[in-house]
């Protein structure tokens, strides 16, 4: 569509060359505008199942339910966690009106949809694969609700495992589409054997309830070298029993922006005030009558929960039924199948399932928060208006007569049998899990093998010698003297230390690389982690690329009726129809189809499922997890076409780059693509297709941005493939001749937010220098004299709030925008990075970057695209992060949007991304002798699939300060701490950050010497775990964020705060506290096998250049570059094997490759740096630096051990640390 030919753009002709037809669009044409998403009918009821008297979740003794529920209105919703465009609302809970509530058969043929049936359940799509996996996932699903009918019986029959999956595409009403007869669909692991089985009935729901309202939070006072954050107190009670028939309405919360800060004498320190941050924090309401309010922090814009203004909603409390396969019958004879009721059916019907409901007469859920069911916490807070709920009821104890129950050795022991299996108020009763037989049923027939499990009594044997004072002191808290052994660095990589569990709960723990907490030894009450003075917090990779992964697909997702907790490998079976849940310690039933394990085909072995044997589980989500149908996979690239840009020439790189991965770009058939240049006007393509060549269309009011042809400018990747090659190959030489300075990037990315809100997608901006022109222009605001400055680093923060502000608009449209900065000038990264950093997107910096002057740049470009363009995706992600009762969780780190108190927005999720959180205890720990933390990460796949990747991590509780400091560890704790002043940095200032950070080594070495230590307190002693924390912290006072005294430029500064806030701790890590090899002296030794190639593992070497030899060459890994420094009196031998050279002063003085040489020790070194080089976000870019050389003072400014002009040395600092501790 080109514009009326009496208004053609003045330069319009100038920019379209003659392959390409063009024209200026002039008319106002209306935008698409995102319409309201389709109404989505859930998936199918589940029934009631039916629990012998004394069992399930009432006793006998308890009063309130007595085969029906009071009638409750019969119109429900669902509480989302994904997030979607709209308001974000939660509503009410209806009481079910029926135990028991059964599917009904109207308007259905046999075998077109799910069945159900007595007898042995019909498999479940379920893939695993022996072993603890990693990987992270999140969300509830709330199934719709049906009258009680007649319960058939159900035929299917299991042959050999086959592989299974759900089906990606979505029933026209939203309804899992499922099959009475064997079916094969596609599946993302393949690697998996599964199964699927009908969903069957569970227990009845429990109510819950969401946040009502918030306290005033607690204030403390603030020491001036401290951190301080936002925090929302919270008001936290017992876990909600059933509801009675009265409605709950549901509120969210936002958080709050009050600063709080830690008190520089008594309980919480310096130290401690690293625990606070204002990205969406959450105040942890604390006795501390010394507590007093500091600075506010801005803090992400939360979205006030509406209340439903249509209908009351039902909190359901189980988890939804997937799109199902089930497997042909065989061998056993034919039953009678009841199909599932149709959406129309539902519409009728009243009462809530096992799983979690959403009456099909209620709107489409537009809140994630509701779909994934919030946590314990959300059900905590009592509304003013609510009434009180029924206690909760507790399982009876096992009478005094029962039998003994056999020897546990005689019976395999579940997972999660160590775990407490009464509630802490209750563990002094008899559990019932010892008795023979249920505590009030003496007919029950059921398997007998549960009551051997073990049970209280064999608690602290089952966690084998938890308690470190009754056993030999462990190495970790050996006692170091921190002046006097100056080696302390290993020669091996540090690995996260494990958690002091028994042999069974270790294996099943979730992997450090996925999940881990600065404390692998948690404190039982707030005042002693305020002692020890520590960070707590989680460290999280929650979507990092896995070689292995269960993919389950289930009817029903088992969850918690109470906090939403998926089944996990730490919750305890008391019998096989019951299991207590390790976060809030709720009873719930095992619904029926769990009772049946596809892989072994066995029945009644619950704790054999793969989802009870691996810690890293996926979950294919049925339509209950979708508030609309899955969008394709649409990639929106707005690139800078400015003189700027042209002359920098990264056109030819990205284009060629796209060119090569055009067919590799994650989706599926129906993946749109779509492209926008921009300097002073906006270019738009249309690329529809049935165009013999693209059409460009340039708007030029950039005050009122208008979409010209909305129809035509996303089009399908396929069907204008050679469209798209043609763009492509004409981008680069368009705007060769191009005078234009200026740069209206902020018009461009409205534009592009108009183009994206119907589908949303992921936007990618390229852009060379500072937005010049219309919304979102920017000035310089650098003084290049201030580099070096030793007192006041200023402009870390937005200059403006326009990018923040579009960034949370195209969150809201699920729209992530990921940004290039390739400038050789300022350009005032602290405002453009807000558009990534609210919108979950990533940032990428390039600086002084040029296609011919700095080709290392060029290439890191080429090797960056190629990584991000075919690197996993998740699109419309939210994410939750559960924890025991007594924990909770303030103050997220990374790139999202706050939606709720725990509930983070993610509209896209990539490997690479990292995540952090911090912890307070508000309730003392000491019923329970361990704790458990589980992420969920509710996403959609590039192929369509609403998939849930959930972890669980398991911790033990300790009571002695000495425990607490065993179980540091060191490299969670400074990427938490990192974080910390990170947000200090912005919203204070960057000294009072570093002071912080010293304070923090003084608190914690101070308290574990006056608490722990026995040892002279005229010497700097740290426990072994310890023993690298001034070390690092010293590395991060001398990293670029927080570096002082140094030329640093500001967006140099502002880029290494973004990595630091959103990169994974392995990455982190390297970018902190760089490793040195020494190269020259590989050998096989030692070495390890990668597929085909053995590489080399040399001992690192301390950040010292009393460590470097002239005579060697050494190669420093600092995450992002490497560095090879070749002494002047190296091997020449060395140079001419592995560089090519004869000789060292034959070495050019910008070398950026290692030849390809066939020598062994060329083979030797390509193959360890290609190793150090695997699984990285960010392509490495190598330096050969020549001794004595211009180029040798980067390398030289990593060796964080010696002293420069304006920073302490490794024995300094220690110096000052020891002179800090004794004052």
């Amino acid at each position: 569509m080109s514009a009326p030919a009496e208004s053609p753009h003045p330069a319009a002709s100038a920019r379209i060359p003659p392959k390409l037809g063009g024209a200026a669009a002039s008319g106002a044409a209306a935008p698409a505008g995102p319409g309201p998403a389709p109404h989505q009918q859930n998936g199918p009821a589940q029934n009631q199942m039916h629990v012998p008297s004394g069992y399930g979740l009432h006793p006998q003794n308890y009063i309130a339910p007595s085969g029906h529920y009071p009638q409750g209105p019969g119109k429900m919703t669902s509480l989302p966690l994904d997030s979607q465009c709209g308001d974000y609302y939660s509503g009410l809970y209806i009481v079910p009106t029926q135990n028991v509530v059964t599917p009904n058969t109207a308007n259905q043929q046999p075998g077109a949809q799910q069945m159900y049936g007595r007898g042995p359940p019909a498999p479940h799509i379920v893939g695993s694969t022996p072993g603890p996996f990693q990987g992270a996932a999140s969300s509830a699903s709330h199934l719709h609700t049906s009258a009680s009918q007649p319960y058939s019986p159900f035929v299917n029959h299991y042959s050999s495992p086959a592989m299974y999956s759900a089906n990606s595409s979505v029933a026209s009403q939203g309804f899992p589409s499922t099959c009475g007869h064997y079916a094969m669909s596609t599946v993302s692991n393949a690697a998996y054997p599964s199964v699927s089985y009908p969903s069957l009935p569970a227990g009845d729901p429990y109510g819950q309830q969401m946040f009502t309202s918030q306290n005033a939070p607690t204030v403390r006072p603030v020491r001036d070298n401290s951190f301080s954050g936002h925090s929302t107190a919270i008001s936290h009670s017992s876990p909600l029993p059933p509801p009675p028939s009265h409605q709950y309405h549901q509120q969210q919360s936002l958080s709050g922006c009050s600063t709080l800060s830690w008190s520089a004498s008594g309980l919480p320190s310096t130290q401690d005030n690293l625990l606070r941050n204002h990205s969406g924090s959450l105040a942890t309401a604390n006795s501390n009558p010394t507590n007093t309010v500091a600075d506010s922090l801005s803090c992400p814009v939360m979205q006030n929960v509406q209340p439903l203004k249509s209908s009351p909603v039902v909190s359901s409390v189980l988890s939804g039924a997937s799109s199902t396969r089930t497997p042909p019958a065989a061998n056993r004879p034919v039953e009678p199948v009841a199909s599932v009721t149709q959406p129309s059916e539902l519409l009728q019907q009243k009462g809530v399932d096992s799983s979690s409901t959403t009456s099909s007469a209620s709107p489409v859920p537009n809140s994630y928060d509701a779909l994934e069911g919030g946590s314990y916490r959300d059900m905590l807070s009592s509304s003013a208006s609510s009434p009180a709920p029924d206690p909760a009821p507790e399982p009876d104890p096992a009478p005094a007569s029962a039998p003994t129950a056999p020897q546990p050795s005689k019976m395999a022991k579940p997972f999660g049998y160590g775990y407490p299996t009464l509630q802490p108020g209750y563990q002094n009763a008899t559990a019932p899990l010892n008795s023979g037989v249920p505590p009030s049923s003496p007919v029950y027939s059921g398997f007998q093998q549960y009551a051997q499990y073990p049970g209280m009594n064999q608690l602290s044997s089952s966690l084998g010698g938890l308690s470190l004072q009754s056993s030999p002191q462990p190495e970790s808290l050996r006692p170091v003297n921190l002046t006097q052994e100056r080696n302390i660095l290993p020669m091996t990589p540090v690995w996260a230390p494990v958690p002091n569990l028994n042999l069974d709960l270790k294996k099943l723990n979730c992997s450090p690389d996925s999940f881990r907490c600065t404390l692998t030894n948690i404190p039982q009450t707030q005042a002693l982690l305020n002692k020890a003075k520590l960070p707590l917090g989680l460290l999280l990779h929650p979507f990092r690329d896995l070689t292995q992964l269960p993919v389950i697909t289930s009817n029903t997702i088992v969850r918690c009726r109470s906090c939403r907790t998926y089944i996990n490998p730490f919750v305890s079976f008391i019998d096989q129809r019951r299991w207590k849940c390790n976060l809030c310690y709720r009873v719930n039933d095992v619904p029926e189809e769990f009772m049946y394990n596809p892989l072994t085909r066995s029945y009644g072995e619950p704790h054999k499922r793969p989802e009870v044997q691996n810690s890293t589980v996926e979950f294919i989500a049925s339509s209950d997890y979708m508030l609309r149908p899955p969008q394709p996979a649409v990639y929106l690239f707005v690139l800078d076409v400015s003189h700027n840009a042209v002359e920098a020439g990264y056109l030819t790189i990205l284009c060629q780059s796209l060119l090569e991965n055009l067919d590799k770009l994650p989706g599926d058939s129906r993946t749109r693509i779509g492209f926008m240049t921009f300097d002073s006007t906006i270019h738009f393509y249309n690329l529809q297709e049935g165009l013999s060549q693209p059409q460009m269309l340039i708007v030029s009011d950039i005050d009122d941005v208008f979409l010209p042809t909305p129809d035509s400018l996303l089009v399908n990747l396929y069907e204008s493939k050679e469209l798209i090659k043609d763009l492509l190959n004409a981008l680069p030489n368009m705007f060769t001749n191009t005078r234009e300075t200026h740069s209206a990037l902020g018009p461009a990315l409205q534009a592009a937010f108009k183009l994206m809100s119907p589908t949303g997608g992921r936007v990618s901006v390229f852009q060379t220098q500072l937005p010049s022109l219309g919304a979102g222009l920017l000035q310089s605001r650098e003084d290049p004299n201030q580099r070096s400055s030793t007192k006041v680093v200023q402009h870390l923060g937005p200059a403006t709030d326009f990018y923040k502000k579009l960034a949370l608009d195209c969150s809201g449209q699920q729209t992530a925008v990921d940004l290039f900065l390739l400038s050789s000038q300022y350009s005032d990264l602290a405002s453009l990075a807000c558009m990534s950093k609210y919108s979950a997107g990533c940032i990428y910096y390039y600086p002084s970057f040029h296609y011919t002057h700095n080709p290392s740049q060029a290439e890191k470009l080429q090797k960056d695209l190629k990584r991000y363009l075919t690197r996993k995706i998740g699109f419309e992600a939210v994410m939750r992060i559960r924890c025991t009762k007594g924990l909770s969780m303030h103050t997220f780190h990374g790139n999202f949007f706050v939606r709720s108190t725990d509930l983070l927005s993610l509209a896209n999720i990539n490997p690479d991304a990292g995540f952090a959180v911090q912890l307070s205890i508000e309730e003392n720990l000491t019923d329970t002798s361990l704790v458990c933390f589980q992420t969920a990460l509710l996403y959609t796949s590039s192929k369509g699939e609403r998939r849930i990747r959930v972890h669980t991590l398991c911790l033990p509780v300790v009571s002695s300060l000495a425990d607490v400091y065993a179980g540091v560890d060191v490299q969670a704790a400074i990427c938490l701490l990192a974080n910390m002043a990170v947000d200090r940095s912005i919203s204070s200032s960057l000294s009072d950050a570093r002071d912080a950070l010293v304070n923090a080594v003084v608190d914690s070495l101070s308290a574990y010497g006056s608490t722990v230590s026995n040892l002279q307190h005229s010497a700097l002693i740290a426990p072994s775990s310890l023993k690298l924390f001034p070390l690092y912290v010293l590395a991060l006072l001398k990293q670029k964020a927080f570096r002082t005294g140094t030329s640093t430029r500001l967006d140099d500064r502002v880029y290494a705060m973004c990595q630091i806030k959103c990169q994974p701790l392995v990455h982190l890590m390297k970018m902190i506290h760089p490793n040195l090899y020494r190269i020259d002296r590989l050998t096989d030794e030692g070495a390890i096998h990668v597929n085909d190639r053995v590489v080399p593992q040399p001992p690192l070497q301390k950040l010292s250049a009393e460590k470097l030899t002239r005579e060697g060459a050494f190669l420093m890994d600092c995450g992002s570059v490497f560095y090879i420094w070749i002494g002047k009196s190296c091997d020449n031998n060395f140079i001419e094997d592995v560089l090519g050279y004869p000789n060292f002063a034959s070495i050019p003085q910008k070398m950026t490759h290692l030849p390809e040489l066939d020598t062994l020790s060329s083979e030797r070194a390509r193959s360890f740096i290609t190793w150090l080089r695997d699984n990285r976000p960010l392509s490495p870019i190598l330096h050969v630096v020549k001794d004595e050389s211009p180029a040798k003072t980067e390398f030289f400014q990593h060796l964080i051990e010696d002293r420069t002009e304006a920073a302490f040395s490794y024995y300094e600092f220690l110096l000052h640390i020891q002179q800090q501790i004794c004052k």
